[in-house]
């Protein structure tokens, strides 16, 4: 399959919903990251996403819409606490997880009764689902298991030749996936999986738990509510490690123990070569973080060490992301010096 790449456009759109009509299976941008995208309500063309990514199928894919009016069909509930919260967060990183109507095939859903649905603030994202008609289920747009894609280039490095289009509609913006939240009780919420939506922001609108999961191992077997919720996942062929230490601390430990096919990742620029700046700040950590490590692998990198990152705000977003690239992997240099 000769895989084709077009800047988005409104004729890139409509030949992309040509395709996903049919369905065929294309890779859309959106401000998350790229997603891998088919008609949600096709089981048929899900499970060539399924074949493409190489994803397990009992993983649950997220459904995309472009209007709070596409909702209704979808589920069997609207809360009126997801509703409250899809008017203030909507379009945006914010994914929520619905008791699913039959419209959602059991591939979709990865055989759960839910189904996990959000709306995207990228306007080329919107402009090829209201040129389908239809909603859009998008995982990454990459093998599975190895860092989300933030540029057309990272997709086509993974999907050429598995897919028939690319939309290229430049850098994603957030550069981590969506908030994934579910409703616990009436009146309040708990996220599965942390992203651009903040645990601070939605504490605003109600009470918000943090899964465990986010931050600890899942356990092996366990049927998982939302993407991104697997043991190892988001991972370049390095070995990542989080290293426990920052600014000086941090730079001795990684030279005391770096090779010349060692990256290490910090929040401050370094001067020796081993180093690359993910920034100073979560939201800069989070926009750089997957193109960081897809680097690192291009580079030939064996092993990667990153800075210990913040866990507030969109840094417990790139902690949770770094964990499951770490497979848990946590250095404590103090530990490590009694």
């Amino acid at each position: 399959m000769k895989t084709e790449l077009l800047p988005f456009s409104e004729q890139s759109a409509v030949k992309a919903a040509e395709i996903l009509a049919h369905g065929g299976i294309v890779g859309i941008p959106t401000e998350t990251v790229y997603g891998l995208a088919a008609d949600a309500r096709n089981e048929a063309a899900v499970r060539s996403i399924f074949e493409a990514k190489g994803r397990p199928q009992d993983n649950p894919l997220i459904v995309h819409i472009s209007d709070i009016s596409q909702l209704p069909p979808l589920v069997r509930e609207v809360t009126p606490l997801a509703m409250k919260i899809a008017e203030k967060f909507w379009a945006g990183p914010l994914t929520m997880i619905f008791p699913k109507s039959d419209v959602i095939p059991a591939a979709t859903s990865g055989g759960l009764d839910t189904v996990a649905v959000r709306m995207p603030s990228s306007p080329a994202a919107r402009a090829i689902i209201d040129a389908c008609g239809f909603p859009l289920a998008a995982p990454s747009a990459n093998l599975s298991g190895s860092p989300s894609p933030t540029t057309a280039q990272h997709v086509l490095k993974d999907m050429n030749g598995r897919i028939p289009l690319i939309i290229d509609g430049g850098e994603c913006s957030c550069g981590v996936e969506s908030t994934v939240l579910c409703f616990p009780a009436a009146d309040r919420v708990r996220i599965l999986r942390p992203g651009g939506i903040t645990a601070e922001m939605l504490s605003e609108l109600c009470a918000v738990e943090i899964d465990p999961a986010v931050t600890s191992e899942p356990e092996k077997g366990a049927k998982v509510l939302s993407p991104g919720m697997k043991y190892k996942h988001y991972s370049p062929k390095a070995d990542v490690f989080i290293i426990d230490a920052h600014g000086r601390a941090f730079e001795n430990w990684c030279i005391a123990h770096a090779d010349n096919r060692t990256t290490a990742l910090s929040q401050d620029s370094r001067e020796h070569d081993m180093f690359r700046c993910f920034g100073k700040d979560p939201q800069e950590q989070a926009h750089r973080l997957f193109a960081l490590l897809r680097e690192a692998d291009d580079e030939g990198a064996q092993r990667i060490y990153v800075e210990m990152p913040s866990k507030e705000g969109i840094g417990l977003a790139v902690y949770n992301r770094l964990l499951r690239a770490a497979a848990f992997r946590i250095v404590s240099v103090d530990d490590e010096q009694k």
